[in-house]
């Protein structure tokens, strides 16, 4: 067993694990998060993002261990004070999950990308950053509706502050 300890959600957490141990199951197992999700484990579906020092990662192919010392944020970690996170608004408002299994991760890269896009995002733009995070429910129209409304909120309170 390995001792790992990390900040997650901003509290810190610490537990032993087997080296091999991937950070999605440390998240759900150890720290019974389960809003992140297991859907292919082998990186293809997005189901499982995270983000690692304020950068998205797929938690299936990222031991834990190599998150040590580290800052995540999941799912969980997004909405503050009883108030959603301003992409985790736009999906509800825009209709942007159907079944729900992939919204976490979905969310969680949306708002990577946003960071990484601070101009503002188009369909473009959003539809091939979205090709690591697979949806088996929708057509995708309403995941980039939500994202280009989230993209333009949050662009608009950063030009407010």
């Amino acid at each position: 067993m390995t001792a790992v300890s990390m900040t997650v959600n901003g509290k810190s957490v610490s537990a032993d694990v087997e080296p091999r141990t991937l950070l999605v199951e440390y998240l759900r197992e150890n720290q019974r998060l389960t809003g992140t999700h297991v859907g292919c484990d082998t990186s293809q579906c997005g189901a499982c993002v995270v983000h690692v020092d304020g950068v998205a990662v797929k938690s299936c192919t990222v031991l834990a261990v190599q998150a040590e010392g580290a800052s995540v944020v999941t799912i969980e970690g997004l909405a503050k004070d009883g108030k959603l996170h301003p992409v985790q608004e736009a999906f509800r408002e825009h209709h942007g999950l159907q079944c729900g299994f992939c919204t976490p991760g979905m969310i969680m890269t949306a708002v990577d990308m946003i960071r990484r896009h601070p101009e503002g995002l188009d369909e473009a733009t959003i539809r091939a950053e979205l090709e690591g995070n697979i949806c088996r429910c929708t057509g995708y129209h309403n995941i980039v509706r939500a994202i280009e409304a989230a993209s333009a909120a949050m662009g608009a309170k950063e030009a407010a502050a």
